[in-house]
């Protein structure tokens, strides 16, 4: 059976920079921050947890890109959901209008399918009705508890709400979610199981108990409480742990021959998709870098290295991670030093399961536009003591985007358990 081309036709993006595509991209590339204060979050089971930068999804209208549920939501659908399927749901909705597809004949519907998957799922469900639980027994539950908490939920209630009768997948490989989803979309389309596929991930992680976890694994900052914006430095020799955030981001995939037929408006083409194992410790990568170089080296069979202009790196701001994979990078593109490489999550902290599709789709944007985003927060490159200077000899975009003409790039994403996953994007050509 012959595989198909497969091309990005809707983008749809709620993060901690704005609610919207529109919002998101023109923040990141103007070096603007998502991170603020948990202190604006008015609840004070934060104020004893050490890390007290998050990056949360800016509150108000939708006018002014910014998250005001009931503009995207009606009642019914706000009772009956979660929190990270709100997100889900509304970045799935400008990402079909963007490519301007809403099946409406079964056979349509029969080949659109939807990956969407979620690294935690309903946290705050499971934390509410834990706590109603212990305080008042079975009848305090809700009855839609334990679908509301459930990861692949949001992809199904995408399903039913636009019918869309395809494959119906959800992927949860802590933060590499969204990039697995995107590239099992890829490999479904390519391989004739659908023709049109949402996907991506969602996640609502700023919660007290999950910093409070994360603070107690002693992974996040807390240097630089007192300046929320500038405590995500990925690549910094002064970072001091990364910054818990959430949102959700959604692609439309397509058929190139199915995307033609209707005349859409083509961002870019995915053209690998490469993932791996460390099989080395459950939150610490290969100290080898072997599982992000495996990774990517999938991602880019059959691309020449040298052709390829910009790399978004998963680097979340841990000396560890950082390290390892600028390790990787300079060790895969030994013979393109030059290659642009850059994390956005110094803009939007880290978004856990969400944080590969968001990725993704900044990195879609830098090929159509020609700009890769920087990283923010980068004075100095380098790691901890004893760390190899020459790990960090790359063009890290530090602090403003840098206009340039890319015609292939990548996103990566690791997670914990040892989980690698990279995507590679090409300019559509036709």
């Amino acid at each position: 059976m012959a595989t198909k081309r497969v091309v990005v036709t809707g983008l749809g993006l709620v993060s901690p920079l704005g609610v919207g595509v529109t919002h998101s991209w023109s923040n990141l590339i103007a070096g603007v921050s998502g991170i603020v204060s948990t202190s604006t979050l008015n609840d004070e089971r934060y104020n004893d947890i050490p890390s007290k930068v998050v990056g949360a999804i800016p509150l108000g209208s939708k006018s002014e890109g910014k998250w005001k549920l009931e503009e995207h939501l009606d009642k019914t659908e706000i009772r009956r959901t979660s929190k990270f399927s709100h997100y889900a749901l509304a970045a799935t909705h400008e990402a079909l209008t963007d490519a301007n597809w809403f099946p409406d004949t079964l056979e349509d519907q029969l080949n659109t399918g939807v990956c969407i998957g979620s690294g935690i799922g309903g946290f705050t469900e499971t934390y509410d009705n834990t706590i109603a639980f212990h305080n008042g027994g079975f009848r305090k539950i809700q009855p839609l508890f334990i679908p509301k908490l459930l990861p692949n939920m949001s992809a199904g209630l995408v399903s039913i709400k636009y019918g869309l009768k395809g494959p119906n997948h959800s992927v949860s490989t802590a933060c590499a979610t969204g990039n697995h989803a995107i590239g099992d979309a890829y490999r479904f389309i390519k391989d004739g199981y659908a023709d049109v596929i949402v996907a991506g991930a969602t996640e609502a992680s700023v919660h007290p108990l999950s910093l409070a976890g994360f603070a107690r694994a002693k992974s996040l900052s807390t240097k630089f409480n007192h300046d929320p914006s500038k405590a995500s430095r990925p690549f910094d020799a002064n970072r001091d742990g990364f910054v818990l955030s959430e949102g959700a981001g959604i692609v439309v995939l397509e058929s190139l021959e199915h995307a033609n037929a209707r005349n859409s408006s083509i961002y870019a083409e995915v053209v690998g998709y490469g993932l791996s194992g460390d099989g080395y410790h459950i939150t610490s990568p290969s100290p080898d870098g072997l599982g992000a170089l495996r990774s990517m080296e999938l991602a880019l069979r059959g691309i020449d290295r040298k052709d390829v202009g910009y790399v978004n790196a998963h680097a979340t701001s841990t000396n560890v991670g950082d390290r390892i994979e600028s390790l990787a990078i300079r060790t895969i593109f030994k013979e393109n030093p030059n290659v642009l490489v850059s994390s956005t999550k110094g803009s939007t902290g880290h978004l856990l399961g969400a944080a590969g599709s968001t990725e993704s789709i900044f990195t879609i944007l830098a090929l159509k536009h020609g700009i890769a985003p920087p990283t923010l927060n980068l004075t100095t490159p380098g790691g901890a003591e004893g760390d190899v200077s020459d790990y960090f000899n790359l063009n890290f975009v530090a602090n403003n985007s840098i206009q340039s003409d890319i015609n292939y790039a990548i996103s990566n994403s690791f997670g914990f358990g040892g989980v690698n996953t990279t995507l590679a994007f090409k300019k559509y050509e036709a």
